[in-house]
């Protein structure tokens, strides 16, 4: 199975084997930048980023999604900010969740080479962000950076490997209907960057699919994240005009939202293990 999708913020792909370079040419195709943009100046080493992909591809790693920012400024269309997840044979799989490396990059100056944790959980097609237990790798555009990006992935992949078992202990908490509401609620501040929402958090704790219907910490979190990550949800503005919440495209902001909700849930965590 594939999906992809098309918005006015990001171009984007993933496929339930790994993605040849075509297909990441045609979705995210500076990837593929043969220079930096023109407003890099002299100090700035150009490392095309699928020379770090094929160093990652050599080491086993393998891209399964990329994403490329949607731009309006012609000059930056081969240059904008981009993204890869990538998978490792040796990562340690869980019932249903995958753990999976994080590529962020551009050439316009916009982002450095940034490795960050995943979690793709495989019953919803979620792409999960581990939050701020673990530090970013952030590699600047100088120096050894394909050696530098490839250290880096291995440190990401031992990080991301061991957050299947914080989730082992996310399953193991359970929550009753005042502690999801207040976790929805917070989650809805995240998302809206605490202004008022159009929808309300019985709405994101909404039951999508019969899997999702427990209780624990892990299936809330899920269940609140692809609800408000996929949008689709009736409401209304500040004005009273009804709307659907729109999708989550965004590289930036899907990232932020991503990594805010893990926090969330591992703060929560913390406090039931500790009561």
């Amino acid at each position: 199975m594939y999906r992809y999708s098309s918005s006015s913020k990001q171009h984007s792909f993933r496929s339930t084997t790994p993605i040849d370079d075509a297909t990441i040419a045609r979705y995210a195709p500076s990837v593929f930048a043969s220079e930096a943009h023109a407003s890099r100046g002299e100090r700035y080493a150009f490392i095309p980023t699928v020379q770090v992909l094929d160093g990652l591809r050599a080491e086993g790693f393998q891209p399964f999604e990329v994403r490329q920012t949607a731009t309006r400024d012609v000059s930056k269309r081969e240059h904008t900010r981009h993204l890869i997840r990538l998978r490792h044979p040796d990562a340690i799989e869980a019932r249903g969740e995958v753990p999976e490396l994080i590529l962020l990059n551009s050439h316009d100056g916009s982002s450095a080479y940034k490795l960050l944790a995943g979690i793709f959980r495989m019953v919803c097609e979620n792409g999960l962000i581990a939050g701020s237990m673990f530090e970013d790798i952030s590699i600047r555009h100088t120096g050894k950076v394909v050696d530098d990006v490839i250290e880096g992935s291995f440190t990401v992949l031992k990080n991301v490997t061991s957050t299947i078992e914080r989730i082992s202990q996310y399953k193991a908490i359970q929550l009753d209907t005042n502690e999801q509401l207040e976790f929805a609620n917070i989650a809805l501040g995240l998302r809206y960057d605490n202004e008022k929402a159009p929808i309300n958090a019985h709405q994101i704790l909404r039951v999508v699919r019969s899997q999702d219907r427990s209780n624990d910490l892990w299936t809330v979190f899920n269940r609140v994240q692809e609800n408000l990550v996929r949008g689709g949800l009736r409401g209304y503005s500040a004005t009273g005009r009804r709307l659907r919440t729109r999708e989550v495209t965004g590289i930036n902001e899907d990232v932020k939202l991503n990594r805010g909700l893990w926090d969330l849930a591992d703060s929560l965590a913390e406090h039931k293990l500790a009561a």
